[in-house]
């Protein structure tokens, strides 16, 4: 219980662990004003039984009882607020970390595999830590003060009574730490199977399409029901293995009382208890009851609040990029590759490839699917690092800027569009969030997306949705080309910018990429023979090497995968319906 206390605090940030810590220290003067309750009553029974019941003894008694509600209530208020503003601050705080972490993870980190994992972590585990901490913090440390003080009370009262009720903790102690154990496997299987639904669901979501296509919705719905349903069953398992612990918890913590309560009448018909002090026993037995049955019900819980700050830290914990570095501008924008390597675990990717990319010329990018085409361009960027060689930018190793300097230098237009749910306009200053409007539509007129917006019914206020779901491919690319346009930077890395555009679109966006690329020094991915044979150099890659490179005339002389690919596409183009 304690170590988990100390992981959940360690894991806040130094405001909030204060805040925690301050609501603790309130929790035990709010402990102890609700124990004034007992002495209220004992100056009422004293006065009962001594049949002296005065205007005085009436009001010292209301005194101390108006004194211990009024206490305790005003209290127990700041300390809950203290604990809420502690436990929904660090599940915020944590989000922006995760958020700002992974920035500097390396791309390969980002797969179909990791999605559900950090949409996971991000929104049930932070969850968790934000309501059920917060209730397990404040609900354990109030019924574990209350629990104190009472026991501290029982031995000013009767020592016997206090040492039994020492035992009978000892035994409660002893029942939740079995609950504790119980629950650590239970409780990794039911955040797993968390997060393995989230997962499944994105997967079904974002494969709908093909799903409807192929009549794959029943094999489909199947895996996301199996998902449902082992998540369903591992919480259901948590709670079955949890409520006897529970059951029995409940079970000691009311024999401790009524232990307590048989034992001081016991006393008393001995003839060695007092009557105040019996009837002042049976009430505390009550009391006490009610702290244990406090901190009880919400320490099963404590494991789930143990995982959910491991899961968290599983991913805060993941080595980042090399980011420190010069923030400086470079002294050029000569892009040069020395005889680099990467490889995904056990499989090469890049092989042995050295390319130079002078200033302000354009290089083309062709080859096989899964030749290493896109991950060369990653490298060239840093998305991730080279296992061997060195990429340097103006003359210097992309490792010796900082991430962000570097980053500047680059803008991607992507096959695949991701824009956010949010206006137009917000979609194309994402890079600069302070651009004004004016520099907003001279990006979109630029990138030629500025009719279409302008058609939509609230024009740049328009609300678009998740991934742009609401626009065509083609205005999703060329919005895309607007924040690109946007940023401005030297630096263009085209992924098969124009590979899912339909004719009607492909000269719009031809001309949104002339404005684009102007002046600039541009890295294309191409299977179009229009967007590659007026380029300064075409490299070919097949296998994670560069097989061929020259112009568009030197390879279209050579018998090779060049040649191949434009004797296909020009097929193509001949083709007639």
């Amino acid at each position: 219980m304690f170590s988990t206390f100390r992981n959940f605090f360690a894991f806040c940030s130094k405001t909030n662990r204060k805040k925690f810590y301050t609501s603790i220290v309130l929790g035990v003067f709010s402990a102890l004003f609700g124990a004034l309750k007992i002495p209220a009553i004992g100056v009422m029974l004293m006065a009962i039984l001594d049949n002296s019941i005065t205007d005085k003894a009436i009001w010292t008694s209301f005194g101390i009882m108006l004194l211990s509600v009024l206490g305790s209530s005003l209290i127990n208020y700041r300390s809950t607020m203290l604990q809420t503003e502690a436990g929904y601050g660090t599940a915020t705080q944590k989000r922006m970390e995760i958020a700002e972490h992974m920035r500097y993870l390396p791309m390969g980190y980002f797969n179909e595999n990791s999605l559900g994992q950090i949409t996971s972590v991000t929104t049930n585990t932070m969850e968790n830590l934000a309501d059920v901490g917060t209730r397990v913090v404040m609900m354990v440390t109030s019924g574990i003060f209350l629990t104190g003080v009472i026991t501290l009370m029982l031995f000013f009262f009767d020592w016997r009574i206090g040492l039994l009720a020492v035992c009978g903790l000892l035994v409660y102690l002893l029942v939740n730490l079995l609950m504790q154990r119980s629950a650590r496997a239970c409780s990794a299987e039911k955040v797993r199977s968390d997060s393995v639904v989230v997962e499944k669901v994105l997967e079904y979501i974002k494969g709908i399409a093909e799903v409807k296509s192929y009549h794959l919705s029943g094999k489909y719905n199947k895996k996301l029901e199996s998902a449902i349903d082992k998540n369903a069953k591992a919480n259901i398992g948590m709670e079955l293995v949890l409520v006897p612990y529970l059951g029995l918890q409940s079970f000691v913590s009311k024999l401790i009382g009524v232990t307590m309560a048989a034992v001081s009448v016991y006393f008393y018909t001995n003839g060695t208890m007092p009557l105040l002090s019996c009837i002042m026993m049976l009430i505390c037995s009550f009391m006490m009851m009610e702290g244990l049955e406090k901190a009880g019900n919400y320490s099963g819980l404590l494991r789930v609040v143990d995982l959910s700050v491991s899961r968290a830290n599983e991913i805060l914990d993941l080595p980042m990029m090399d980011i420190d570095g010069v923030d400086e501008a470079p002294a050029s924008f000569d892009l040069t590759a020395e005889h680099i390597d990467f490889a995904y675990g056990e499989k090469k990717i890049i092989d042995d490839v050295s390319v130079t990319i002078p200033q302000n010329t354009t290089t083309a990018i062709v080859g096989p699917s899964g030749g290493g085409k896109t991950t060369l361009c990653h490298l060239l960027s840093r998305f991730w690092d080279v296992d061997s060689g060195a990429v340097t930018l103006g003359g210097r190793n992309i490792k010796e800027y900082s991430m962000d300097a570097l980053m500047r230098n680059f803008s991607f237009v992507f096959q695949n569009v991701y824009l956010f749910q949010d206006t137009i306009a917000n979609n194309i200053r994402f890079g600069q969030p302070d651009a004004s409007m004016d520099a907003v539509i001279a990006a979109a007129k630029k990138a030629k997306c500025h009719d279409f917006i302008m058609a939509l019914p609230d024009g740049y206020d328009t609300v678009i949705g998740e991934s742009g779901g609401t626009l065509s491919g083609g205005e999703r690319q060329r919005l895309s080309i607007a924040r690109a346009i946007m940023k401005d930077a030297p630096i263009i890395i085209l992924d098969e910018a124009t590979a899912n555009v339909d004719p009607e679109n492909e000269q719009e966006l031809l001309s949104a990429l002339d404005e684009l690329t102007r002046a600039k020094t541009i890295i294309m991915i191409a299977h179009r023979l229009k967007t590659v044979q007026h380029a300064d150099q075409i490299l070919v890659i097949d296998q994670g090497k560069i097989v061929q490179r020259g112009k568009h005339e030197k390879l279209i002389a050579e018998d090779g995968i060049y040649r191949r690919f434009v004797n296909q596409r020009e097929l193509a183009v001949s083709w007639k319906l």
